[in-house]
């Protein structure tokens, strides 16, 4: 196994999973396997680990451990795989949601504006639609929602505009051909933060992350154990306000969700407030600078 992306907020995350060695736990983003590796160290013979990932290239990383089952999917279908294994309830949950940092490092990908590669940016590489294909078929209205609601970007009507005037005269081919096309519609000291959130919002729509995120809140509710954790590090303020939502009011709206009854449907409680890197750890590994971690426990 090679260890391929740092696991942020490992110590932290850990502790927050409050981690009973007999358990049953899950890590639905494996990735370079830092934090499943950190899991199974606290778990004992009796313990096991279900893990998700649905990058080939975390998969073929998998750790040689009898105790882990390592799951080749996207983890919206945590619910049929738990059942598939057999598992009533589990003692918690890890989701460290975004990107990992061999996807970032990987040329081909397309995830990051650092490199001129194909515009792919699936997660699984299998999946049909990518990053061309929103860039070069999504309509006017489509392109302005994407990078208005997900890349939260002020001058998304001009990105739209841009982006389906060039195309017009030739397909978008490459990150490079979209950076070129992009890049003059801010200022240089702006350029690098405005790509980002560019990026990020075509990453977001290719790969349905927001979606995915609400499907595995709504349903792992209802698998883990009374005391058990949930344990969420989200990287932009769209994931973080999800799952911060999700633990206050078991939704995802500003309210309280109530039954036909009026009777509060709160599942989680909080577990001491959010979490942020320390200067020490952001020092070691930049990326973990935006990383926000918040811990329940199940009511």
């Amino acid at each position: 196994m090679i260890m391929y992306h740092n696991p942020v907020l490992l110590n932290e995350s850990i502790s927050g999973l409050n981690i009973n060695p007999s358990g049953i736990y899950v890590d639905v983003t494996y990735g370079g396997g830092g934090h499943s590796q950190e899991i199974l160290k606290n778990l004992n013979s009796n313990g096991k680990l279900i893990a998700f990932d649905q990058d080939q290239d975390a998969i073929e990383n998998k750790s040689n451990d009898s105790r882990l089952n390592l799951v080749k999917s996207n983890f919206k279908y945590l619910i049929n795989f738990l059942n598939y294994f057999q598992v009533k309830e589990i003692d918690g949950l890890l989701a460290d949601f975004g990107i990992s940092s061999h996807q970032i490092d990987n040329k081909n990908r397309g995830f990051s504006t650092r490199f001129n590669s194909a515009l792919d940016m699936r997660m699984n590489s299998t999946q049909k639609i990518d990053a061309k294909a929103i860039v070069n078929d999504y309509d006017k209205d489509q392109l302005e929602y994407i990078f208005k609601n997900l890349g939260e970007l002020k001058n998304y009507k001009k990105v739209a505009e841009k982006i389906i005037s060039e195309r017009a005269k030739t397909p978008i081919e490459t990150t490079g051909d979209l950076k070129k096309i992009l890049s003059p519609l801010v200022k240089v000291k702006d350029e690098n933060k405005f790509l980002a959130q560019v990026f990020q919002s075509i990453r977001i729509e290719v790969n349905d992350e927001l979606e995915v995120i609400r499907t595995l809140l709504s349903e792992t509710s209802k698998y883990i154990k009374k005391g058990g954790r949930l344990v969420c590090i989200s990287y932009h303020s769209l994931e973080d306000r999800i799952v911060k939502k999700f633990i206050q009011n078991g939704g995802f709206i500003d309210e309280v969700t109530t039954d036909l009854y009026g009777n509060k449907n709160i599942i989680f409680k909080k577990v001491g407030k959010m979490i942020t890197p320390s200067n020490q750890e952001i020092k070691i590994n930049n990326r973990s600078r935006s990383a926000k971690l918040r811990i329940a426990e199940k009511i």
